[in-house]
């Protein structure tokens, strides 16, 4: 994780409390600078070194950390290196959206552990799901904790579909659906673009950047918002829905019955509109299609710089209200590259309200479609790292 402190704990909970912060301190310092000693980390998260070494023996109990393993360019005799374990504990991420289904196992340290993305017909999520809690759990691994990410406005519980324009799903019977199949029914949902953003900042185009903005490129555009690695959600928790703002061609049709809305003009069916091509089984290989075609059709490269024009009016409006260092553009938008990235780019610097305003600087995802399922599987492990989940006492967690 690269956002929380790795400082002590504070002295205010009981000392049951205070072991449990101690435990994620130390797991959070493993997690950020990678195999440390006994030493290093009492220095990296300021416990003494009697509290690490009585937290690395409960933890190498549990299976969370091992020790052993040489480190480049560490000379002379230094302690036995701790380091997080990859296969004990694990987080499954998943992904439904309106024409592929995603799924992700991520470990403790943040390796990947399983990554498969399939057409969404009937039964898909679930058979992969399926596939995925086969694959990674049983007696000798468990899954601390599952995510579901859906192109919705989730309600406050974090399992409750309120609003899902593209989707025909409410209520919770997805988060129930999938809850049957892992084991402990840890399921929390999460929108799609927060759980994207949420790997940019961890694992790909927005790792270091202190405040980024993610925008999905789908046939619904979402956005995710992170300060300092962590997500801004907003009041009701419903922050990002910006494929609904009154931005582009007005008399556009939205799948959310209006008309006007920017995803009716940057959507992919907004975008395959434009080039007048078909669209494959996965947002990124329709898109590679429109690429690869743009090379010698001039129809094709004009309907994108449209397409990247409405693309860069979205980007200005939001950049003035929050101010973003980075836009990472994820789904379709990657493979299109500069071909939606300049016009955007020079739509951007005319619709600035100032010189001084500076303009984000606008990067292509590099996680491709499982974006927003490995996001699911790193904020399933968040419970881990808050110290809420207590892995050296699995059997007192209980379903979610």
């Amino acid at each position: 994780m690269t956002s929380p402190s790795t400082g002590p704990a504070k002295p205010t909970a009981g000392t049951e409390g205070l072991r449990r912060q101690n435990t994620a301190v130390v797991l959070r310092a493993l997690r950020q600078q990678g195999a440390s000693t006994r030493a290093e980390l009492a220095k990296q998260t300021g416990l003494a070194k009697a509290t690490i070494s009585v937290i690395v023996a409960d933890l190498e109990a549990a299976g969370a950390v091992a020790e052993g393993g040489s480190r480049p360019g560490v000379r002379g005799r230094p302690g036995r290196p701790v380091r997080l374990a990859g296969d004990r504990f694990v987080a499954l991420g998943l992904e439904l959206n309106v024409d592929y289904v995603s799924a992700v196992v991520l470990d403790l340290a943040g390796e990947v552990l399983f990554s498969e993305s399939r057409h969404a017909v009937n039964g898909a999520l679930l058979e992969l799901a399926r596939d995925a809690v086969a694959g990674h759990a049983g007696p000798d691994r468990t899954v601390v904790g599952s995510t579901l990410a859906v192109p919705a406005l989730v309600r406050g519980d974090n399992r409750t579909v309120a609003w899902a324009p593209n989707l025909a799903v409410e209520g919770a019977g997805l988060a129930d659906a999938i809850g049957a199949l892992v084991p402990g029914g840890r399921v929390r949902l999460s929108n799609d673009a927060n759980c994207a953003a949420y790997a940019e900042s961890h694992h790909g185009a927005a790792v270091g950047v202190a405040h980024a903005l993610y925008l999905t490129g789908t046939v619904g555009i979402g956005a995710g918002i992170v300060q300092d690695g962590e997500l801004m959600r907003g009041g009701a928790g419903f922050a990002g829905e910006v494929g609904h703002m009154p931005v582009g061609d007005s008399s556009a049709l939205c799948g959310c019955g209006r008309r006007g809305c920017w995803e009716a003009s940057v959507g992919l069916h907004a975008m395959l509109a434009a080039v007048g091509m078909p669209e494959l089984d996965t947002p990124l290989r329709t898109a590679e299609a429109v690429a690869a075609r743009a090379a010698d059709d001039p129809a094709v490269r004009d309907g994108l710089a449209r397409v990247g024009r409405d693309i860069g009016l979205g980007i200005a409006m939001l950049s003035s209200v929050l101010d973003p260092e980075v836009v990472v553009l994820g789904g379709y938008f990657a493979p299109l590259g500069d071909l939606v990235l300049e016009p955007a780019r020079r739509t951007l610097d005319e619709r600035l309200a100032s010189a001084v305003q500076v303009r984000p600087e606008l990067r292509l995802s590099t996680l491709g479609i499982q974006a927003a399922a490995l996001g699911a599987a790193e904020q399933s492990l968040g419970p881990v790292f808050s110290g809420e989940l207590d892995l050296a006492d699995p059997g007192a967690w209980g379903p979610a």
